[in-house]
C-alpha cells in the first residue's frame, strides 16, 4: 500500500476525554488486534507491524518482542516488556501509556474501554472470519494467500462458521496452525444484510459526502478497524480532454489540511488525493497547508508507481507527474508553520519555469511578517505562459463575521499590486480564508481579477456536513484568460472519504476539509499532446530538477 507502517497513536491523558482532538493520520497495518475505542496496543496480539508504530520501536526491537512473547507463552503485565532486549525501563516507561496486556481470552486491562460498558463488542478482538474478504484474512500471520481463499470458498459452500474450531475443515489448516491463529480471529454470525456500494450494512445507507464513504456504526462489523472494510471507488469515465472539440487541461486547488508525511502517508489519504486527480482529469494542482514539505512527493511518486490497488487498476494512463514545494514557509497558524505547493503531470504539455516565494515586506512588533506569503510560480501549457499564484490564508474568525477580520485585509496582497503588474495570464487560487465578497479581496478585483465560485457555493466539507457551510476556497482570473477559460468549473465533493481515514473516534473520515476546486481551460496543445485515453502511460524516471521535490 506504500509509505511506512506506522498507525498508532497515544490514547489521551485521562482515557475518559473522548472529546479530545482529531486522530492522528497514519498508514496502513493491520488493524485487527486493536480495538477502535480502546486506542492501547496490545502488546500479546500485536504484530511486528503493530510494535513498530510505538516510539522507538524498530524493526529489531519488535522482532524481540514478539520472539521473547511466543517463549514465555504472552506477557502478563505490562512492566514484562522491560526484560526484552531493546527494551529496558527508559523505553517502557516513554510507550507505558500506549499499551496494554490482555490474556488471550479475556478482555483488556487498563484500557479507556473499559470504562465504556455500553460497548456490545468488547470482548471481541481480533478478525471475524465469517465477514472477512480474502485481502483482509491474508492480514493474519500465518494466512497466506491460497488458504485465505480456501476459507472464503468453505464459507460460501457451506455458510458461516459456527466457531473457530471448524477452521480445521478448511483445507490446509490443521490444528497447529489453528493455534497460531485463533487468537487473532473470532466468529459473529452475520445479521440480515442489506448492501450499499459493494459493503455488507445492517441499516440504512450512510448518509455521506460520498457514495462509497463509510462510518463503522453503520455497518454489521465488529470493532477492529479499517481492516474490515473495503475501499470501494464509484467506476468513472475520465473526461475527453476535449470542449467544444477543443483541447483543455484542468487546474485546481486543494487545501490539504495539514498534510505531514505520515498523513500522506496513509492509504486512504493517498488513494483520496491520487484518485480524485485521475478521476477528474486534474493536471495542475495548487496544494496548500503541507506541514512538512516532503509530504507532497508521496502524492506525486504515487501517481508515477501506482502502489495502491485503485491506482494500479485504473485503465487511463496515469501521466508523469513532478512536485515543487515553496522552500519558505507560506503560511502560520497554532499548529505551526506550513508551506504550499504544485503537483503536475509533466505529460499534458506542462512545464515549470520558475517558482518563488513573494515575501510580504510588512512586519509585525516581533520582526515576523503578519501578512500571509504567496508562492508564484510560472507554468508553459503547451506554448503559453501562465502564471499561477497559490494562496493560503488563515481564517481567523467565523465566515459569518469575515468583514471583522484582522488586519491582513488592507495589506493581503501588498505584492501583487506591484510585482504582477506586468503580468497578463494570472490566475491566483487557493485558500483566501473568507467568501469572494468580502471586502479583504477587493485588492484583486482592483487588478481586475474575477472569482470563479461565487459565495453561494461551499467548498469545506466533512462527514456531519458533506455540503459543507461557507466558501473560503477559490479561483481568481485575470481579464485576459477569459478567453481561454472554458466556462467549466466544479466544487469536487465525491470521493474524498476512505475508510482508512480517521473521522473522530470512527473511521471514513475526509482527507481535508476542503474540496479541491477545478478550472478549465482552453489550451493550443494537440490532443495527442495531451494525457488522455489511448496515449501510454509514463512511469517516473527522469532527472528531477533541483527546485522540485
Amino acid at each position: 500500500m506504500g509509505g511506512s507502517l506506522g498507525c498508532h497513536r497515544s490514547i489521551p491523558k485521562d482515557p475518559t476525554d473522548f472529546s479530545c482532538g482529531k486522530r492522528k493520520f497514519s498508514a496502513a497495518c493491520n488493524f485487527g488486534h486493536i480495538l477502535v475505542n480502546q486506542e492501547r496496543l496490545n502488546i500479546n496480539t500485536a504484530t511486528e507491524e503493530e510494535l513498530m508504530t510505538l516510539p522507538g520501536v524498530n524493526r529489531t526491537v519488535a522482532q524481540n518482542i514478539v520472539d521473547y512473547r511466543d517463549c514465555i507463552g504472552g506477557f502478563k503485565k505490562v512492566e514484562d516488556l522491560a526484560l526484552v532486549s531493546g527494551i529496558g525501563a527508559t523505553k517502557l516507561e516513554a510507550i507505558k501509556l500506549e499499551i496494554c496486556v490482555s490474556s488471550r481470552t479475556s478482555s483488556s486491562q487498563h484500557s479507556p474501554s473499559s470504562l465504556r460498558k455500553d460497548l456490545d463488542h468488547q470482548s471481541y478482538t481480533g478478525m471475524n472470519i465469517n465477514t472477512a474478504t480474502p485481502a483482509q484474512l491474508m492480514s493474519i500471520r500465518g494466512i497466506t494467500e491460497r488458504i485465505a481463499k480456501n476459507i472464503v470458498a468453505y464459507r460460501a459452500e457451506h455458510g458461516p462458521f459456527k466457531s473457530i474450531e471448524d477452521l480445521v475443515r478448511v483445507n490446509h489448516i490443521n490444528s497447529s496452525l489453528l493455534d497460531k491463529i485463533r487468537f487473532q480471529v473470532y466468529v459473529e454470525r452475520s445479521r440480515a444484510p442489506s448492501t450499499n456500494g459493494g459493503l455488507t450494512c445492517t441499516t440504512r445507507a450512510h448518509p455521506s459526502p460520498t457514495s462509497f464513504s463509510l462510518r463503522s456504526d453503520d455497518l454489521d462489523l465488529p470493532p477492529g478497524g479499517p481492516t474490515h472494510i473495503i475501499s470501494v471507488r464509484t467506476s468513472v469515465e475520465p473526461p475527453p480532454g476535449l470542449r467544444d472539440g477543443k483541447p483543455v487541461v484542468r487546474m485546481a486547488t486543494w487545501s490539504l489540511d495539514g498534510c505531514s508525511c505520515d498523513k500522506a502517508n496513509n492509504p486512504g489519504v493517498k488513494e483520496v488525493v491520487c484518485m480524485t486527480l485521475l478521476e477528474n482529469d486534474i493536471k495542475l494542482l495548487a496544494v496548500q497547508d503541507l506541514v512538512e514539505q516532503e509530504a507532497l512527493d508521496k502524492f506525486c511518486v504515487e501517481l508515477n508507481q501506482g502502489t495502491l490497488a485503485s491506482v494500479r487498476k485504473w485503465k487511463w494512463p496515469r501521466g508523469l507527474w513532478k512536485s515543487v514545494v515553496s522552500e519558505k514557509p507560506t503560511a502560520c497558524s497554532s499548529k505551526g508553520v506550513s508551506y504550499s505547493g504544485f503537483l503536475w503531470d509533466s505529460s499534458s504539455g506542462i512545464d515549470l519555469k520558475d517558482a518563488a516565494v513573494m515575501e510580504s515586506p510588512v512586519v509585525n512588533g516581533n520582526g515576523n511578517r503578519a501578512n500571509p506569503t504567496l508562492y508564484l510560480a510560472h507554468f508553459f501549457v503547451g506554448s503559453f505562459k501562465l502564471t499561477v499564484v497559490n494562496v493560503h490564508i488563515q481564517a481567523t474568525a467565523s465566515p459569518g463575521e469575515s468583514n471583522k477580520r484582522n488586519h491582513n485585509s488592507h495589506t493581503l496582497f501588498p505584492s501583487i499590486q506591484e510585482t504582477l503588474k506586468g503580468e497578463k495570464e494570472l490566475v491566483v487560487l487557493g485558500n483566501f480564508g473568507s467568501p469572494p465578497q468580502s471586502s479583504e479581496l477587493d485588492v484583486l478585483r482592483k487588478e481586475k481579477l474575477f472569482a470563479l465560485i461565487p459565495s453561494t457555493q461551499f467548498t469545506n466539507i466533512s462527514t456531519r456536513s458533506p455540503q459543507g457551510t461557507h466558501c473560503l476556497d477559490n479561483i481568481w482570473l485575470s481579464r485576459s484568460l477569459k478567453k481561454m477559460y472554458s466556462g467549466h468549473c466544479v466544487v469536487v465533493r465525491e470521493g474524498l472519504t476512505n475508510p482508512w481515514i480517521p473521522d473522530n473516534w470512527s473511521w471514513g473520515g475526509v482527507a481535508s476539509e476542503h474540496c479541491p476546486v477545478v478550472a478549465e481551460f482552453y489550451v493550443d496543445v494537440t490532443p495527442k499532446e495531451l494525457s488522455g485515453p489511448g496515449v501510454a502511460v509514463v512511469d517516473r524516471g527522469d532527472i528531477v530538477p533541483k527546485h522540485e521535490r
